[in-house]
């Protein structure tokens, strides 16, 4: 190794650092060729202000523990889209180093790779303890993972900074926003066709057939109650009977990346699809979902309570990355969906392409709707009456308050 190469390992001191090691040997020099009580005095001075500012490399602040606590969540680490997140972070800087004031940031990274980042400044107590609160910005959809927290600190004379990490690995999923919906007055009006009952709480009939065990719920009849299953238990337990089968119902969501100009078109969508699984998790539908994009994932018409958690893990993450148009999807999963099923197409989409998929979906024996997302104004009639004239029903839906009201026929 080189005498060049030994010297560029060796740490590099900053112009701040040669300016108060330059003053500390002129006081010795002073000291030692003028001697005198101004020359001791000016030196004593700067001996204590060098141990000081020396010091300070010691100061704690890169062993900095601390605690991070979400304030808002509703259980878990889950929260919905366009919640405001509280969060505190507890700071503990072990030491005895003077710290006039702590800089603070934290970041906060969403999975797209996103960036969210939030600063400010608190003072320690005596006992070298800081909190801090602070509230994101209402959340978009997505899973969010924090970062490192930075703690920042100088001296009294802001000459030397010192810097310190906290790793408090944390992580946070958005789930699209959802709307109650309390009645779908096209999917009640099929059911109605099929000889079957319509009800506000339950869309489907029983049967007499036992299906199992479910725990007992208020204002259930003692015909219900199943007595050996209570017994054995210790709890209250009803009788669960199998329902009569209903036409399939799936809904499909367009995810083709042309098909959406706005970000917030997609969003809407997503919350739309999670709204109409809600609806039916509440009512013990089987509901199936299709989501054509770059993935086309496929779940089987099912109770929607049992795969409630699998469909909102999966809307989390959605995106409108499909290369491919939905119509084209769908002609490749045709023959996976049972004829006479209901289908709810979501999309942005509107014209000639998307009517003769309506229509050649009407032609295999399905019953469509189409759920038009973010409908320009000037289009928004012609296109509804011209679905209607062919007998499909379409739900202009511009906002998301909106499709409660438009499902249950309370809206044009």
């Amino acid at each position: 190794m080189t005498f060049a190469d030994k010297l560029s390992e060796l740490p590099r001191f900053t112009r701040k650092f040669w300016a108060v090691f330059g003053a500390f040997l002129g006081s010795l020099g002073f000291l030692l060729f003028q001697g005198g009580k101004l020359a001791l005095m000016l030196f004593v001075i700067m001996l204590i202000l060098s141990i000081y500012l020396l010091l300070g490399q010691w100061s704690g602040i890169k062993r900095t523990q601390g605690t991070r606590t979400l304030n808002n969540t509703d259980f878990g680490s889950v929260i919905e889209a366009g919640t405001s997140l509280g969060v505190k972070i507890d700071l503990s800087i072990p030491g005895f180093w003077p710290m006039p004031y702590l800089f603070v940031k934290d970041r906060l990274y969403h999975k797209s790779g996103r960036e969210l980042t939030f600063e400010a400044t608190v003072v320690p107590d005596w006992r070298r303890r800081a909190d801090w609160e602070y509230r994101t910005p209402a959340m978009r959809r997505g899973h969010y993972t924090f970062g490192r927290t930075e703690c920042v600190t100088e001296d009294i004379f802001g000459l030397f900074e010192h810097r310190g990490e906290l790793e408090l690995p944390q992580s946070i999923a958005v789930m699209p926003q959802t709307v109650p919906i309390r009645e779908w007055q096209q999917f009640h009006q099929m059911m109605k066709g099929t000889n079957h009952h319509s009800s506000t709480t339950r869309a489907v009939r029983e049967t007499t057939q036992i299906n199992g065990v479910r725990e007992y719920n208020y204002g259930d009849r003692l015909s219900r109650i199943h007595w050996n299953a209570t017994a054995k238990t210790g709890t209250w337990k009803s009788k669960e009977f199998e329902r009569e089968s209903l036409p399939k119902t799936y809904v499909v969501l367009d995810r083709c990346m042309k098909a959406y100009d706005d970000p917030e078109e997609l969003e809407l969508a997503v919350s739309a699809a999670a709204s109409l699984f809600q609806y039916g998790a509440h009512r013990g539908l089987s509901l199936g979902l299709l989501s054509s994009g770059a993935d086309n994932v496929y779940f089987e018409p099912k109770s929607a309570q049992s795969q409630q958690h699998a469909l909102m893990q999966h809307f989390i993450d959605v995106e409108a990355d499909g290369a491919h148009p939905v119509w084209q999807v769908l002609k490749t999963r045709i023959s996976r969906l049972v004829p006479g099923s209901f289908i709810t197409l979501i999309s942005p989409e509107a014209g000639e392409a998307m009517l003769q998929l309506l229509i050649w979906l009407k032609q295999q024996g399905m019953n469509p709707c189409h759920l038009w997302i973010a409908p320009q104004p000037t289009v928004k009639d012609a296109w509804v009456k011209q679905l209607r004239t062919r007998g499909i029903t379409c739900y202009p839906v511009q906002t998301l308050t909106e499709l409660p009201g438009l499902l249950g026929g309370r809206n044009p």
